[in-house]
């Protein structure tokens, strides 16, 4: 008894440094998990911030290839410089560029610049100065291509940001730092793209003359674009009215499924579209739906349903660029853009009164399929009929306070958030007060 005592007691301190032992291993397993998991937190941080940052060169920078259209084939560089700088025409002064919504971006230009702007010292009016613009790479969403001289515009070609980036407006109206995402409200691509001294080529695939094209670039005004005319020719609604739609922004769509008023597809699918069937890139682009010649006339006859191009400009920058769009949070209003106190009662009339249903917090849009036919939403349906899907996509809220301008839903045919508030009130009978629908729009404002 007394022996199995003492072998006990031996046993103890043998099996404690057995468990220290033990322990010890396994935090030192523990802590090797650690060190490998931080390493490739490490990596995947260095990956991602690389993917960002390229994301965004390509958004601001990338021509994908374009400027073979835009330059070389309607010519519009040659509007731009005039005729006293080679082109053709009166030319284009920095007073015009800035009158069709054209940005510059103040971090592009040098500190004499900046100082002469400031001071009134620089020619607004001379398409020289803006040509000096271009050199800089100073007008948001364009890019210059110039001869070995540097003299000379050669060709041009435009970028994601021309459409979806502003500027803060911090050193004059149009000039100022990058707000990338932001819908420009302010742009009339129509009227820009009427500058062309030959749109022969557009004439051609929409089978009209030169003159129609104009009529309908002319008709589509400040912060409006119709992505869906050159593939179902369709320039103006039954209503007399133009066919384009506001310019979305490209901002707070983390978490959403569709990026356009009507679907179509995700972010992905979107910037391969515009890229190569928009912005006339060189790239690779797949959408057998564009087959359709009943619906898509135009496309069908183009064979927009399959495009190849060697080498291919585009496909290699989708992943990085959609990466940063994704990357791109829907700014905070300012203080004192809203009332607080009314914004947060509006917040609990949003959700008592099933406004949640379908602007789901917090991406305000359906998690999932977030689409609607023009009977549910109380509208006509001719932009759906447009959309593979015959729906309108249920458009995210956060940021809304930066696209006001230029009105709401997918046409702006509401010129208020009171507009849109009240037709909710009548479509789905919400019953809502005055006070109801103030406060509402304090909240949303708030967003």
């Amino acid at each position: 008894m007394l022996l199995r005592y003492r072998q006990f007691l031996v046993a103890i301190p043998l099996l404690a440094a057995f468990v220290v032992a033990g322990s010890a291993a396994a935090r030192s397993d523990d802590g090797g998990d650690q060190s490998r998991d931080t390493q490739l937190d490490r990596a995947t941080d260095e990956s991602a911030q690389h993917t960002l940052d390229e994301g965004r060169r390509i958004f601001r920078y990338d021509t994908f290839g374009d400027e073979a259209f835009w330059g070389d084939t309607v010519k519009l560089h040659q509007a731009i410089e005039g005729s006293s700088h080679g082109g053709v025409g009166p030319g284009v002064s920095p007073k015009t560029a800035l009158a069709v919504g054209l940005k510059v971006d103040l971090d592009a230009l040098p500190d004499a610049l900046i100082e002469n702007l400031k001071k009134g010292q620089v020619n607004l009016d001379d398409p020289g100065t803006t040509l000096a613009l271009l050199k800089l790479n100073a007008v948001v969403g364009v890019t210059g291509v110039f001869d070995t001289s540097g003299v000379m515009l050669r060709t041009i070609g435009i970028q994601c940001a021309l459409c979806h980036s502003t500027v803060d407006n911090s050193l004059a109206p149009g000039i100022g730092h990058r707000l990338d995402g932001w819908a420009n409200r302010d742009l009339n691509v129509g009227a820009i793209v009427s500058l062309a001294p030959d749109l022969s080529v557009v004439a051609t695939l929409l089978g009209v003359d030169q003159a129609a094209v104009r009529t309908v670039l002319a008709a589509w005004g400040p912060g409006k674009f119709d992505a869906e005319l050159l593939l179902d020719g369709k320039g103006f609604r039954p209503d007399g009215k133009t066919a384009a739609t506001l310019i979305p922004p490209a901002f707070g769509l983390a978490g959403v499924n569709l990026h356009t008023w009507t679907g179509w597809g995700s972010v992905t699918y979107w910037n391969a579209f515009v890229a190569n069937l928009e912005m006339h890139g060189k790239g690779t682009f797949f959408d057998p739906r564009l087959n359709d010649a009943t619906r898509f006339p135009v496309a069908a006859r183009a064979g927009f349903g399959s495009v190849h191009n060697d080498p291919d400009l585009i496909t290699s920058k989708l992943p990085a660029l959609h990466f940063y769009q994704l990357g791109l949070h829907a700014p905070k209003p300012p203080p004192g853009s809203f009332d607080p106190e009314a914004a947060a009662r509006g917040k609990q009339v949003f959700e008592s009164k099933r406004c949640t249903s379908c602007h789901v917090p917090p991406i305000f849009t359906e998690p999932g399929w977030n689409m609607h036919t023009p009977q549910e939403l109380g509208i006509d349906s001719f932009q759906a009929d447009r959309a593979p899907d015959q729906r309108y996509r249920t458009a995210p809220l956060k940021g809304l306070w930066t696209h006001v301008k230029g009105g709401f839903y997918h046409d702006g045919r509401f010129a208020t958030l009171g507009d849109v508030v009240d037709h909710y009130n009548a479509q789905f009978s919400l019953g809502l007060t005055d006070q109801e629908t103030s406060d509402l729009i304090q909240y949303l404002m708030s967003l």
